[in-house]
Parts: structure tokens; sequence; C-alpha cells
């Protein structure tokens, strides 16, 4: 099996959303986030992403934790993510491979499909603290 390294964040609202993005060809809503490129550490990795994804800068991250599950949209592959609580400077707008951005309640989701990940180990994560 696969394994692809990255590192998202878990990004909340005054309301307790969550921002998602949704890469395009995708049905699948996630973290922001992404691979570390050549010498770069979780954090400069993240800040890069968020920047690249949603035109926002990362804010007092801390650091969640370290978790594992099937990629969501690559076949036989292992996903392992380090996870942060953060904040964003700036109105998120999707975009470089990333088709939408929205605020959802990840509990409540509305028929969007959430990535394994997300919904059974960051979020019970999450609640637990």
């Amino acid at each position: 099996m696969n394994q692809i390294d990255i590192v998202t964040a878990v990004i909340r609202d005054d309301q307790g959303r969550w921002l998602l993005v949704r890469k395009k060809g995708s049905k699948i809503f996630m973290k922001p986030g992404g691979k570390r490129e050549a010498g770069e550490d979780d954090l400069t990795a993240l800040a890069r992403e968020v920047r690249e994804e949603l035109a926002c800068n990362v804010v007092e991250p801390t650091l969640l934790g370290a978790f594992e599950a099937p990629a969501a949209n690559e076949p036989d592959t292992l996903v392992r993510s380090v996870v942060y609580l953060a904040q964003i400077a700036g109105e998120p707008v999707a975009q470089a491979e990333i088709e939408e951005a929205l605020w959802i309640d990840p509990n409540r989701p509305d028929g969007r499909l959430l990535a394994k990940l997300l919904v059974d180990q960051v979020l019970p994560a999450v609640k637990a603290l």
C-alpha cells in the first residue's frame, strides 16, 4: 500500500463550522492542507498550502495530532496527516486545485461526503478537547 504524508488544518468559525475544501474532480470534502515540499517543516507547508488553496494566512496553529486512514481520492493509499487547529486571516477563496471551499458543520454535512480521516479520527479528537 502506498502512503501519502500531509499536513492539514482544522479551521473553525464562531458557529463551530469547519472550513472544508473539495478538490477538482472529487466529491469528497476534506481539511485544507497538503504535502510538504523538500525541506519544509509542518508549519511552513501548512501556511503555503492554505495560501495556495484559499488565499488566506494561517494564524495561531496548535498541534492536534497525527492520524492515518485510507486516502479519500487515491485507491490503495494510506494518508498520514499531521493536523493543526488554526485560524485564518483573510476571506477564503477556492484556488489552485480546489473546486469548492465551504463552511460546514461536520456533524451535519447536509449530504456532502466527508473524508474518512476527518469523520473517523479528527472530528472525535476535536470533540474530546
